[in-house]
């Protein structure tokens, strides 16, 4: 435990000195409130934009609080995943290459333990900078438009979270298939974003997709509980999360050589 300890401190030291506490907070909280100010200021910037016939006049139904925050987990789905990926891709390959990883596991050090601190400090600057994001876009659509209850807030929040942490189970355990970030990059973002076109396009036969649990996160915003196939696809998701970190793990054990 003392291992995994120290492990976990050396991944927090580095993610602040590399910069990441600082900017991934800063781009989720950017991405966040960009939805409800968008939507807010829509008509005026439409208006700006001129190329209106004289006389025109732009009438935009107003969304609910609910339906801005949806919207703003819908970006996150693109655009955050694409995100995360790139704040995480070298995680291991980049110690692979500059040496560290040689001198960490000459240590008594075990494959479990390198992982776990990677994946666990992963999934705590996730999660704050997840929390700082949601927080401010919670804010600003009270203000602009109107109140969303926090116990839907906040159940949102832990549903979304698992999709969050799915993003980075896949791309953990394509860090210890592949050498390069690049590949790494790739390879995640055409996983993730391969199974939700196929979840789109093959509904029947996916009902249990991690990648669903947006459309989960969606209901229990609108509806104030999570739709059919809920528990299944929450399940599934924790499931298969763990069960990539499990194979990282293994990977990891097998092919690495220091």
């Amino acid at each position: 435990m003392s291992n995994f300890i120290t492990l976990f401190q050396k991944e927090l030291k580095e993610a602040l000195r590399s910069g990441r506490w600082i900017w991934l907070p800063i781009a989720f909280a950017i991405l966040g409130i960009s939805q409800p100010l968008s939507s807010y200021y829509m008509p005026q910037i439409l208006e700006s934009a001129g190329n209106l016939p004289e006389g025109a006049v732009i009438e935009i139904p107003t969304p609910t609080g609910e339906e801005v925050l949806a919207a703003t987990l819908s970006q996150f789905g693109t655009v955050g995943t694409l995100l995360l990926v790139i704040a995480f891709m070298g995680a291991i390959c980049t110690e692979r290459q500059n040496g560290t990883l040689a001198l960490v596991m000459v240590r008594p050090v075990s494959p479990l333990q390198y992982i776990a601190s990677k994946w666990f400090s992963q999934i705590l600057l996730t999660l704050v900078s997840f929390l700082f994001s949601y927080g401010l876009t919670w804010y600003y659509t009270n203000l602009l438009f109107h109140t969303v209850p926090w116990e839907r807030v906040l159940a949102s929040f832990a549903l979304y979270s698992l999709w969050l942490l799915f993003i980075l189970s896949v791309t953990m355990l394509i860090g210890t298939w592949l050498k390069a970030a690049s590949g790494i990059a790739g390879l995640s973002i055409l996983i993730l974003g391969g199974l939700s076109v196929l979840s789109g396009l093959f509904t029947k036969y996916t009902q249990w997709s991690p990648s669903n649990i947006k459309t989960q996160v969606s209901a229990v915003l609108m509806q104030g509980e999570i739709a059919e196939n809920g528990v299944l696809i929450i399940c599934t998701t924790i499931i298969l999360s763990l069960l990539f970190v499990a194979i990282a793990t293994i990977n990891f054990r097998r092919f690495e050589q220091f």
